[in-house]
This record gives structure tokens, C-alpha cells and sequence, in this order.
């Protein structure tokens, strides 16, 4: 349906731009201008009533009504009374008032009775950038089943919320929406979301499609691929031989094996050329080392900052950080973004620029160590590929616990029993330096502390230029490592077994996980403290007892909402008013079928 320019104006400053976005905006009350003989006491009622008398006291105004729907007399009280509404009470006069009604002692009253014209229904009371009643109108003309399933809602969502728009007695009756209801306005706002979310999506014509296969490579392998691993392989398989550049994301779990998933993928591209770009000098040289020792058929190069080759041509997998944004990069048929998040977006589309040729883009994939609620990745699938790997190689032994300022003679002694064995320590503190406001030691304050204690310490923040310098040479040579969250993602420590987070309770839970992550890489016995100056932490409780990331993003949804995936920002509260991503992956799954799948309506999820 084309929009007239009314509608256009209307939907503008209402800030919207479909009629499923106009359903959400339901009433936020209702007034029954419905005549009824008896008198309800306590409730706003309408009443056919002739003027008998007007008095006029300092600061209010008194009517005497005969109310003919009651046969009997109702007094008016207006308080405060404006000029204006002298005249919607002449003696004599017979109209509709509306107003809320009591009855004391025998007295009945009706307070800031006001004239009514329109009799005889239920209307909707809204707040929004219309008028009230100008926004009842425009939706009582506009919002029709037609238009709502012209936009492929289903049927039994869009009967439900008109309801709303239109209610009866058994809507003016409840004090609370039925679940129907509220399953209705989530799928909605869901369907809503999602397809404003598709058509941020880009489709472009592949610079490659080929039909390529592993399964002779992994074969190789030392060890065993995880089924998920091979999932989120075989994902990537099918992409590539779509004419269609892919845009996927794999989301895997702390440890469970991206790095494979991505030397498979370059595996698959040979001999065309793949590229790689991480967040780290650190993490690229790790990644190099990994290719050079399971991609025996590749040509690999190392780009950092410090790397003198001109020419990459040579190579068909170049590896580098966001240096390589700055060199001439031959074409490639293969971009990677490791830790994707670390990148922002524009640093992202510059790689793919640097490698495209024409109007054809390469195969694009993310890898993100962060997991995200299943609900949201299955909402991020509107405008992106998700695969997630949610299962380890190998199951980590961690023991988690929340410690306070009694526990720290055991703590101790734990510390020196893992360096004794030769593991390291890892103590994570919220601060560099000293601040009023936060009632824990900073790095600086704590420092001297251990390093009179311990011996190889070593310290590292953000703000140190030498921080990857220092960590290399802690994964050598030291003991402790005091730092701050710097250490979340990225370099492999195969000697750490225990991590102490200070402050825990000012961590999200998904951050802490990430700490807790880098402990038990190589199997060892693992330890992660939570030290925290509150007495208990419901959060944190939860947090020593959950052990998958995934569900520790479901937690994380529980005690601080997500952020807003079509606005780019994070950890800002919901972006939605009636969906909870932590609870209504059934109708996610429905809005996803009923988009994507013609003729797929789901009106069972909503039952």
C-alpha cells in the first residue's frame, strides 16, 4: 500500500515507518463512553445529565446534574477550573459528562466532569507525539488486519493485537494483557526488528565460488575435530560455493577451537588467497604458528607493523594485524576478522575494499570469542550468518569460587602451592591508579605488595605501549602477572592455572568468563577468584556455578540487558519494550520462519 502524504507526516513524527511499528504503540488506557443505569462507584462513567445548577466557589465549581441514565441528582466538583470550561455547563442544558464517580453517605459525586460528543464506545487513550485524540482516529482509520498482514504478520498475532486497538468488555474488564497478548506484541516487535535488520543486509556477487572440501586435510590432523567445529565448517563449505559472497559469523566459547575452524576455511580457499587480521601482534604471531603447523600446502606471511616485505603477492595466506590496513594487499578471494568486536566496523569494510575487485566481494568471516544468548544469534541471522561452537575440545577443570577479605590467608597459600608446581598467577585489579570512588587497590597501590612477596612479577595495563612486549616475556619467564582486563582475550598462556579478579562484582559476567578462560588452556587444574568486598552476590553465584559461555550471556541478559543490535550500541539497555531474549527463543524461532520461509505462519508459538 502506498503511503499518502498524511500517513507519511504522521508515521515521521511518530518516528516509525510500518504499520506493525504503529500496532506496538498500543493504548495506554481506555474511557467507556457507554451508557449504564447503574452507577459504578469509584470508576470514570459516563452520564446523560441536564444542568440544574452552576455555583461558583474561590477555587472550584459545583454542578448539580440530574443524571437520566441513574434517575437521579449527581453533583459535579471541578477543581481549579479554567475559563473555558464555564461554558460546558449551562443551566438547562442537556449533554454527556464523563468523570470519575463516588458515592459517600448517600451523596454521589462526579469530579472534573468533562462534555463528551462521542457516545456509545470504548475508546483508547494514547501517549505519543499525536494528540491523543488524533492518534485514536488516525489508528481507528489505519491500523486494519489488511495492512498488518500485508507486511506478513501472522494472522493470529495481528487478531490479537487489534484487540487491543479495539476493545471490548473482556479488555476493559482485565487490569493486566492476557499472555496471548503479550506473545502477540512480542512477535511483533521481534518481526518488526528483524526485518528492519534484513534490510540492512547487502548481497554481492562472489570474486570466487568453488566447491571445496577438508575432510583429506583434517584427516591429518593430530587430533579429532569437535562436531561443531565440523558444523561450523561444513557452514562455511556451503558458502563457498554460493555465487553470493558469504557474510558469516562463527561464535565459539572460550578455548573451543576457532583457530581449526579457521585454518579450514583457508584450507578449503587454496590455492586462492585468504586473509587474516587479529586484534594483537601477539595473537597474529600465535595464529602464524598454528598455519605454518597444520597448512603445509599454504604460502604464509606474517604482517605487523614491524614487517619489511613489499610484495605479498606470493603469498596465498597473509596473516597481520591492522597494519595490513595500510599496505597494498593483492586480491584475495577470503577476508578473516579474528575478535571481531575489537574492529570497528569502518576498519572492517576497509579490508574488504583493499581485497575487492569491480562490484565483487570475497567471502567474509568473523570470529568472535564473546558468546551471545542462542536467542540473539538466531535474531543477528536477519542481516548476518551465525554459526556457534558452544562445546570445548577438551573439558576444562576450573574451580570457581567468590572469595572476601578474611579468605586471603588461603588465597595465599594457594598461590605459592601453583608457582611451587610451576604455573603462574594471574591477579586482575579494576584500576591502574589510585581513585577516590572505587573502594579497591589499584595496580599501582597493590604492586609494591607482590613484589616484595614473589619474585618474576610482572605488570601490565592497557595504556602500556610495551603490554604485548610484557606478556610474551611473562608467558616465559614469570610467576604473577598483575594486570587489568588487557589480558581478556587473546594470548595463550599454557602455564596459567589461577586467575584472582579484583572487583569482581564490576565485571559483566561475560568479561569474567573471558578471564576465567585463560586459565586450564592445556588441560592443567584450574582456579578463578572472585574477590569482592560485598557481603553476597546473587550474580556472582550464579557466575562460580555456570561454566559455559553461552550460558553465562543468558545470565548476563538476566542481570544487565543487551544492547541494540540495528544501532550498533552494546550493554545499553533493551532494545526491546516486550521480548526477552532470554526466555523467547520459541518466538524468535517463529518471526525466523514466517520471514524467511514462504508461507510459514506460527501461530502455535503464540497460543
Amino acid at each position: 500500500m502506498k503511503l499518502t502524504k498524511d500517513i507519511e507526516a504522521k508515521f515521521s513524527k511518530l518516528g516509525i515507518s510500518s504499520w506493525s511499528e504503529l500496532a506496538l504503540m498500543i493504548p495506554h488506557s481506555y474511557e467507556d463512553f457507554r451508557l449504564h443505569e447503574r452507577l459504578q462507584i469509584h470508576m470514570s462513567q459516563l452520564i446523560d445529565a441536564t444542568v440544574e445548577s452552576v455555583y461558583r466557589a474561590p477555587n472550584s465549581i459545583q454542578i448539580t446534574f440530574f443524571a437520566h441514565n441513574f434517575g437521579h441528582s449527581i453533583t459535579g466538583v471541578l477543581f481549579r477550573p479554567k475559563p473555558y470550561m464555564m461554558h460546558q455547563f449551562q443551566v438547562g442544558s442537556r449533554d454527556c459528562y464523563y468523570g470519575m464517580c463516588e458515592c459517600k453517605m448517600g451523596n454521589c459525586s462526579m469530579s472534573m466532569p468533562r462534555k463528551i460528543t462521542t457516545v456509545g464506545k470504548i475508546t483508547p487513550k494514547y501517549k505519543s507525539a499525536l494528540r491523543s485524540d488524533v492518534m485514536g482516529r488516525f489508528i481507528a482509520k489505519n491500523l486494519t488486519c489488511e495492512n498488518l498482514k500485508a507486511e506478513g504478520l501472522d494472522d493470529k498475532a495481528v487478531e490479537e493485537v487489534l484487540k487491543l486497538h479495539n476493545p471490548t468488555d473482556e479488555i476493559l474488564g482485565c487490569k493486566e494483557l492476557s499472555q496471548e497478548a503479550i506473545n502477540a506484541l512480542k512477535y511483533i516487535e521481534l518481526f518488526t526488528y528483524m526485518k528492519q535488520l534484513a534490510t540492512k543486509r547487502r548481497y554481492f556477487n562472489a570474486s570466487l565460488s568453488k566447491d571445496a572440501s577438508y575432510e583429506k586435510w583434517a584427516k591429518t590432523l593430530p587430533f579429532k575435530l569437535t562436531d561443531e567445529q565440523v558444523k561450523s565448517i561444513e557452514d562455511i563449505k556451503s558458502d563457498f560455493k554460493k555465487d553470493v559472497a558469504s557474510k558469516r559469523m562463527i561464535v565459539g566459547d572460550v578455548g573451543s577451537g576457532k583457530t581449526m575452524v579457521i585454518l579450514a576455511s583457508v584450507e578449503m580457499m587454496l590455492p586462492s588467497r585468504s586473509i587474516l587480521m587479529a586484534p594483537t601482534t601477539i595473537l597474529a604471531k600465535q595464529l602464524f604458528e598454528e598455519a605454518e603447523k597444520f597448512l603445509p600446502n599454504a604460502k604464509i606471511v606474517l604482517v605487523t607493523n614491524k614487517s619489511k616485505k613489499k610484495s605479498l603477492d606470493e603469498y596465498n595466506f597473509i596473516i597481520g594485524t591492522h597494519a595490513l590496513l595500510y599496505r597494498e594487499l593483492p586480491h584475495a578471494d577470503l577476508i578473516m576478522v579474528d575478535e571481531q568486536h575489537r574492529f570497528g566496523t569502518q576498519q572492517r569494510n576497509m579490508l574488504e575494499k583493499l581485497v575487492s575487485s569491480g562490484d565483487k566481494k570475497p567471502h567474509f568471516l568473523q570470529f568472535s570469542a564473546t558468546p551471545i544468548p542462542r536467542t540473539q544469534a538466531m535474531i543477528e541471522t536477519a542481516h548476518i550468518d551465525v554459526s556457534l561452537i558452544t562445546s570445548t575440545p577438551f573439558k576444562k577443570d576450573i574451580t570457581s569460587s567468590v572469595i572476601h577479605k578474611n579468605d586471603f590467608k588461603d588465597l595465599l597459600q594457594n598461590i605459592r602451592q601453583e608457582i611451587a608446581k610451576g604455573n603462574q598467577v594471574l591477579l586482575v585489579y579494576p584500576l591502574v591508579e589510585q581513585s577516590e570512588v572505587i573502594e579497591y587497590q589499584s595496580i599501582d597501590e597493590a604492586r609494591g605488595y607482590w613484589e616484595k612477596n614473589f619474585k618474576n612479577v610482572y605488570v601490565t595495563h592497557g595504556k602500556d605501549r610495551e603490554k604485548e612486549q610484557v606478556l610474551v616475556d611473562f608467558r616465559e619467564k614469570g610467576d604473577m602477572l598483575i594486570a587489568t582486563t588487557v589480558v581478556e582475550v587473546g594470548i595463550s598462556l599454557p602455564r596459567l592455572s589461577t586467575v584472582v579478579i579484583v572487583g569482581a562484582e564490576r565485571l559483566g559476567l561475560s568479561t569474567l568468563h573471558q578471564l576465567r578462560g585463560r586459565v586450564s588452556r592445556t588441560g592443567l587444574k584450574g582456579y578463578c577468584y572472585l574477590y569482592t568486598n560485598q557481603k553476597s552476590s546473587d550474580r556472582l553465584d550464579r557466575f562460580v556455578n555456570t561454566t559455559s559461555g553461552f550460558d553465562i550471556a543468558n545470565l548476563d541478559l538476566k542481570f544487565r540487558k543487551s544492547g541494540d543490535l540495528l544501532k550498533g550500541t552494546s550493554q545499553s539497555g533493551s532494545q526491546f519494550k516486550w521480548v526477552d531474549l532470554g526466555e523467547d527463543e520459541e518466538i524468535v524461532k517463529s518471526v525466523k520462519r514466517d520471514l524467511f520461509r514462504e508461507g510459514g505462519k506460527s501461530s502455535q508459538m503464540l497460543k
